[in-house]
Parts: structure tokens; C-alpha cells; sequence
């Protein structure tokens, strides 16, 4: 690639008849660009580690997890933050989305607002991000003006940043205190960064955001222990659950589950013998980890 080129808009000379292959083929080698993203995802792993270690004592302190992004970028942001309150009930008012254009734009296109530098720079100081907040930023192109002033204007104010992009020396990835590349090359679709590019952007939110959570305590023996069981299908996930950790009868943990209200690790403990009261303070002790209090149970 020379200098200057985004690797993101370039044609791959591979697809130039994409339009003439028959079906079969077509989806085949789409697949294969889509293993292919997922794959770039990897030399990043250690990157993504760093920020990850950062990360966690400042949302331990009660810090906040803060997106920012345009277009496809944003949108992916926006999915990624959404699902940590029904998944880990992580607090809504601990998160912040800078999305290019709003909330119009999770549905539609709204014009220039990805080069709204100054939409940007506002969102950060309404949004009061500092030092104890965490802002992941996505660009494919990792030169998106939204999203480089974010960046630039969260960092200035002591937050730290991480930079998600899919070209090499993307300047975002040098704005951001932490720069991690999933480097995707050309799409199948020039330009069409929803494709390769998007695919990794979600890997990468997916492995940060489950990774913090599970430091955090909010998982524990591969289970979803701080889920919302908000619905039917949530409600019989957390028996198993409990099934699962305490070998308890369903009556029991039934009862366990209402004096807890809903909570499962509430519920873990109810079922170990403690009072709502107790195991209330003891999570509380141990930072909401639920590991450290079954082991002092003895």
C-alpha cells in the first residue's frame, strides 16, 4: 500500500467480477472475507490487553464506558454499550454515547455529520468525560473528524482513550492513548466498511467490554451472574443458573430468587445460607465479586 493510500477504499483486484460470479460463489468468498477480518483481529490481542488493564481501576472507581463514532462505526459502538445493562446490568447512567448526528443516525443517514468536529468537541464536554471515564473510539478509516475530535477532546480532559481502526497510521490510532488496529485491507465492496472492517470493529468491542466485565465480577464460572431477568426467557436462565452453582431444588431457588430480587449472586449466596442483609454486605466487600465470598464461606 503506498503512502497516503486507506487500505479500506481500495478495490481488491480479486472482486472486480463480483457481479458476474453465480450466487454460490459470491457468498463463499464473502464468507471467507469475513474469516479473514475476525482473523486481523488477533495481532491486536495484546494492545487490546493494555487497554483493558487501564481500563479497569478507573471503572472500579466508579468510571464510566463512553463510545464514540460515525456511520456503521457509530452504530456498532452504540449495539456494543447497549447490551452490557441487560447482559452484565451495567448502570445506564454509566454509559455515554458520542454518536456523529445523534440518535437519527443509529436509523438513517444524517449528512456532514461525521465531519462535525465541533458536534464532537460539545458532546464530550456535556457529557463531563474525565479521568476516571474510558472512551472507545471507532473509525474504519481511523481519520474520521468526528471522532478524531472526541478523541482529542476527551483525552485533553484526562479520559483515558482508546482508538479502534482498520488502516495502518490511521491518525486515530495515535490520537487515542491505546491504538488498536485491526488492519482488514480492501472490502469485497470497495469502501463498504460494514463488511470486513465492521465485522472486526464488533470483535473488538465484543472482546474488551466482555473482557472489563469479566474482571469487574459482573461473570462468574462462565455464567452471566448480574443479568436483568426481565422476561420469561431471562427468568428460566437464571434457575439454571442457580441450578447450576448450587444444586438447589427449583422451589428453593424460587424463593431464594424473590428474597434477592431477581439478583443471581444475591441468590447464590441466599442459597448458602446467608440473610439478604449479609450477603449484600459481603458482595459489597468484595467489590461485587462474587468468587472471593463463596471461598470465604468455606
Amino acid at each position: 500500500m503506498r503512502q497516503g493510500e486507506i487500505g479500506t477504499e481500495m478495490l481488491d483486484p480479486r472482486f472486480e467480477a463480483l457481479d458476474r460470479w453465480p450466487v454460490s460463489a459470491v457468498l463463499d468468498g464473502l464468507l471467507e472475507a469475513q474469516l479473514a477480518a475476525v482473523a486481523a483481529v488477533r495481532a491486536a490481542l495484546p494492545q487490546m490487553e493494555a487497554a483493558v488493564q487501564a481500563a479497569l481501576p478507573r471503572l472500579a472507581r466508579g468510571g464510566r464506558i463512553a463510545y464514540a463514532g460515525a456511520g456503521t462505526s457509530g452504530r456498532l459502538a452504540y449495539q456494543d454499550g447497549a447490551e452490557l445493562t441487560p447482559t452484565f446490568d451495567w448502570p445506564t447512567e454509566r454509559l455515554v454515547f458520542l454518536m456523529a448526528g445523534g440518535e437519527r443516525a443509529l436509523s438513517q443517514a444524517v449528512e456532514n455529520a461525521e465531519d462535525d468536529r465541533e458536534a464532537a468537541t460539545q458532546a464530550v464536554v456535556a457529557a463531563g468525560l474525565g479521568p476516571d471515564d474510558i472512551l472507545l473510539a471507532l473509525a474504519a478509516s481511523g481519520a474520521t473528524p468526528f471522532t478524531m475530535a472526541a478523541t482529542e477532546a476527551a483525552r485533553a480532559r484526562g479520559c483515558l482513550t482508546v482508538g479502534i481502526a482498520n488502516n495502518r497510521n490511521a491518525p486515530l490510532l495515535e490520537a487515542a492513548e491505546f491504538g488498536i488496529l485491526a488492519d482488514t485491507g480492501a472490502e469485497a465492496v470497495a469502501g463498504s466498511t460494514r463488511l470486513k472492517a465492521g465485522t472486526a470493529q464488533k470483535v473488538v468491542l465484543n472482546l474488551l467490554s466482555t473482557t472489563l466485565m469479566i474482571r469487574l465480577g459482573r461473570v462468574h464460572a462462565g455464567l452471566m451472574v448480574d443479568m436483568r431477568a426481565t422476561n420469561a426467557k431471562l427468568r428460566r436462565r437464571a434457575t439454571r443458573m442457580l441450578r447450576t452453582l448450587t444444586g438447589a431444588s427449583d422451589a428453593r431457588i424460587a424463593a431464594a430468587l424473590a428474597e434477592a430480587d431477581g439478583k443471581v449472586k444475591l441468590a447464590v449466596l441466599i442459597l448458602r445460607g446467608m440473610n439478604r442483609a449479609d450477603a449484600d454486605a459481603a458482595l459489597s466487600a468484595a467489590q461485587g465479586h462474587l468468587r472471593p465470598v463463596l471461598e470465604g464461606c468455606g
